[in-house]
């Protein structure tokens, strides 16, 4: 390919494109806006004679922020009730929701063990208040985190960001999946099953809740299905298998007196009441044991909301509480769900859309 010099625009000094936006500017004094977006739309940026602060492009690494400096920093959260923006109304909870930090728990027999631990902490609002700097909540909490984990220290924390943050409602609730070794059922292995517990504390107007929940994992068989398939055996010698599914219950407990409810305490009411929990180690008598297990248990999602209630009513630890049932069928397109309630605590008259859906456990 042959370049011919002459043919190539020679490329114009800084100067010379002053000078061209001085004339582009000249004329565009006397166009209209449409004469000058019919040459190029850009052109309207450069015609803007305002000139844009020159700014730092490079962070910088040495800066510190000190107390003077600090205190020139806008706070919009703490600002008047006039930079409220829709209706001026008490807001029950706000907060942050899943911060998560490792944090020690105690167990039954004395030891400890840390966890990753998922925490929600929220306040009240009132109607004149903007915000609040949600970062507070955080610090609190921290400051008690190297510490063993109970309800007195949950309720420590609480205290130090209601002061905090000058409210008069407030909520931690801390969520952990708290392993626990459980031998197999004939082979004489063990293995660690994994429970999803909650602990929440509610303050409420000066008078505090101590809740913890429950996720318990067990195999339901349904009675119908195993009486259908014996009659199948017996009146046709036809070989047929009643249907069991993977099933959830959610249990909610209010504690209350002196004596603590462990973690275990609370697992093994459970385990009492319906005893087919899933299996970790499993070899082949394992199995058939829990073949076993399961038709001498069959239980209908009926049955295992009150059969755990009989367990948790039986507890003086355990005020009210609530059993959360979901039968995730194997017959059924659809789940088997039930509620049982004990007490005013979780009363209620609508339920959130999803709450079976969350019963699902995925891992």
């Amino acid at each position: 390919m042959n370049i011919h010099p002459s043919d190539m625009q020679p490329m114009p000094d800084r100067d010379e494109a002053k000078d061209a936006l001085a004339r582009l500017r000249q004329w565009a004094s006397a166009a209209s806006d449409a004469e000058i977006n019919a040459l190029d739309p850009a052109v309207a940026r450069l015609l803007n004679d305002s000139e844009y602060p020159l700014l730092n492009r490079v962070y910088p690494a040495d800066f510190t922020s000190d107390p003077a400096y600090r205190a020139t920093l806008p706070d919009l959260q703490n600002g008047p009730s006039s930079l409220i923006r829709g209706a001026h109304r008490t807001i029950q909870h706000v907060g942050i929701s899943n911060f998560r930090l490792p944090i020690r728990y105690k167990t039954r027999d004395g030891g400890e063990v840390m966890l990753e631990s998922s925490v929600t902490g929220t306040v009240s609002l009132e109607a004149d208040k903007k915000g609040i700097n949600m970062s507070r909540i955080m610090r609190s909490f921290y400051a008690h985190a190297e510490k063993t984990f109970s309800f007195e220290v949950i309720e420590a924390a609480l205290d130090d960001y209601k002061s905090d943050l000058e409210t008069l409602d407030a909520r931690i609730q801390m969520r952990l999946s708290y392993p626990l070794r459980v031998p197999s059922l004939r082979s004489g292995l063990s293995g660690y099953q994994y429970y999803d517990i909650s602990l929440e504390l509610v303050d409420t107007a000066g008078s505090r809740l101590r809740v913890l929940h429950l996720d318990y994992v067990y195999s339901s068989t349904c009675p119908c299905s195993l009486e259908l398939s014996e009659h199948a055996r017996e009146q046709r010698g036809q070989l047929a298998t009643p249907h069991s599914q993977r099933s959830v219950a959610r249990i909610s407990v209010v504690l209350q007196g002196d004596d603590p409810l462990w973690f275990e305490d609370l697992i093994e009411i459970a385990r009492k009441a319906v005893p087919t929990e899933t299996q970790v180690m499993v070899k082949r008598e394992d199995e058939q044991a829990f073949a076993e297990l399961n038709a001498a248990n069959p239980i209908f999602v009926e049955d295992a909301a009150r059969l755990f209630a009989q367990g948790l009513e039986a507890d003086d630890r355990i005020g009210d509480f609530r059993v959360v049932a979901s039968h995730q069928e194997s017959l059924h397109s659809h789940d088997a769900v039930s509620i049982l309630t004990d007490g005013p605590t979780f009363e209620a008259a609508s339920l959130d859309p999803r709450l079976f859906g969350t019963l699902h456990h995925v891992r």
